[in-house]
């Protein structure tokens, strides 16, 4: 087989996203795409926020496929119960939008989606070979990729691979690169046929209170201290249903179709959308967390995207999200090597990863420690307030207007890293503390029935998002949104004493 310049190991979401972009912008490129299935199948990461989206839209022109074809999202949505788990539905507080986002951002089938993007990749010119295996790399100049196809090995020469091959981890594990993360939590998931419309029930008060907007296009989380069950919709009739937390909270056999049902139908809302829908499949990882000492090495002219780098948590649907940064960063490390012939990419190569392990680190700190603050409904819409106005301001922001390529702009937030982790670090240790002083206390729970909060306490800035902000005005809108989040979790902080003397006075 002929020599191509770049050989991309996976033809998943990752890959065939990358594939599509490099050939698209530089139609000249050989790009060869290898996929050990022929068949696509249902697979997690089904709900985007913003970044992925914009990455979608603005990258790919998908914006009409992705109306069409998927299902519009309407935003994230969380619900509370009491520690019995016996709240019914329409009892539940809950936090989330009663609007559609200003943002766009979708729920796709995975299954339906990457078998598309199987042929927009063969339409931009991609060679897409399925059912092919990767039997080995030798990472070289140029690299060789051994493929099994037919029950025959060949070889192929690459100047760059790029590993988007998955929880597979291909080059990862060829080259040592994987880390572990100080994260423990595990996950089960499945399908299901027949779920109760959310839409179609609870009375008009109910229903007027999100103003009549879908709740069933909406990710929703019904939120425990210590973990949390999803329901996200994938269209005709089919709905994705999984629950995400710490090791301990997950009984013997939870991964099994009996087992994880059981454990479902011990939540009396989650029981009652469930009560006739028929599970298809049944999945699970016993840690969901992992890191990689490098995501791009140019002087090797190797890179690895999405979950074949790292992976952290599914909570606020990043996967989808980091794939994004990180095939926009290695198609400019391919464009500056084989179409500007840059002299120094091994140098921004490591910029590059310096970033992304910058990005990891502060992604991880929004869930490390923060699984028990999840039950609260008011230290929830804190947290959430915090975390998606932060969202906004600073990741959303900067991806809408290309920084993450700017390598100034690139090299500054390394600098500033420290800065950047150390104030992370202290509201995950603040949100922390608050859990665990409610849960002591009793006052965890306080909220958790009748109450609604459509999430956009910290939303006066949102419409600037993306308009070419000053740092400034981003460091502005930071320092009001850190001010606002102290305020909403002074009382869960508040000495014993002190709250006794307020009583009293």
């Amino acid at each position: 087989m002929k020599p191509v310049d770049v050989a991309i190991l996976g033809g998943g979401l990752a890959g065939n996203l990358l594939a599509r972009q490099l050939r698209r912008r530089h139609p000249d490129l050989g790009v060869l795409v290898i996929e050990p299935t022929s068949k696509t199948e249902w697979k997690v990461g089904e709900s985007t926020v913003e970044i992925a989206s914009d990455y979608l839209v603005r990258r790919h022109g998908l914006a009409s496929y992705l109306y069409d074809r998927q299902l519009p999202k309407n935003g994230l949505r969380f619900f509370f119960d009491t520690p019995e788990k016996d709240t019914e539905l329409l009892a539940m507080s809950e936090l989330g939008s009663d609007h559609i986002p200003l943002f766009p951002t979708f729920q796709l089938d995975r299954a339906r989606f990457e078998a598309d993007l199987r042929e927009m990749t063969r339409d931009a010119g991609a060679d897409l070979r399925e059912g092919e295996t990767v039997r080995q790399v030798d990472l070289g100049a140029p690299h060789t990729v051994t493929v099994r196809a037919d029950g025959k090995d060949r070889k192929v020469k690459a100047r760059w691979v790029v590993d988007c091959t998955g929880r597979a981890r291909t080059l990862a594990r060829t080259l040592d690169c994987s880390t572990s993360v100080d994260h423990e939590i595990a996950a089960v998931w499945g399908r299901f046929s027949n779920v109760v419309d959310l839409d179609a029930i609870g009375d008009h008060d109910w229903r007027k209170r999100v103003r009549y907007t879908s709740r069933v296009l909406s990710t929703n989380h019904f939120c425990y201290p210590g973990y949390w069950i999803w329901f996200i919709p994938l269209g005709q009739g089919v709905t994705s249903v999984g629950v995400v937390g710490k090791k301990s909270i997950f009984p013997r056999g939870a991964r099994t179709p009996e087992g994880f049902q059981a454990f479902l139908n011990e939540h009396g809302a989650v029981r009652g959308l469930l009560e006739k829908a028929e599970l298809l499949d049944v999945h699970g990882f016993t840690q969901l967390g992992y890191g990689t000492k490098r995501f791009f090495d140019g002087e090797r002219r190797y890179a690895m995207i999405g979950d074949a780098a790292a992976f952290i948590d599914p909570f606020y649907s990043p996967g989808s999200d980091f794939i994004s940064v990180q095939n926009d960063i290695v198609a400019d490390l391919i464009r500056r090597d084989l179409v500007e012939g840059e002299k120094d990419v091994a140098s921004t190569a490591n910029d590059y990863d310096r970033f992304m392990q910058m990005r990891f680190d502060a992604t991880l700190l929004l869930y490390q420690g923060q699984y028990d603050v999840l039950g609260s409904y008011d230290l929830m819409t804190a947290k959430w307030n915090y975390d998606l106005a932060t969202y906004y301001n600073l990741w959303l922001d900067d991806f809408m207007t290309d920084k993450h390529l700017e390598l100034r702009h690139v090299r500054a937030q390394v600098r500033r890293k420290s800065f950047i982790i150390e104030a992370l670090a202290a509201f995950r240790d603040r949100f922390a503390k608050a859990a665990a002083n409610t849960l002591a206390d009793g006052r965890y729970y306080r909220h958790n029935l009748g109450m609604y909060n459509p999430g956009t306490n910290l939303d006066w800035f949102w419409r600037d998002v993306g308009t070419g902000r000053k740092r400034r005005q981003q460091n502005e809108v930071t320092a009001r949104i850190f001010e606002a989040v102290e305020q909403e979790t002074a009382w869960a902080l508040e000495p014993a004493a002190t709250r006794k003397a307020k009583k009293r006075a």
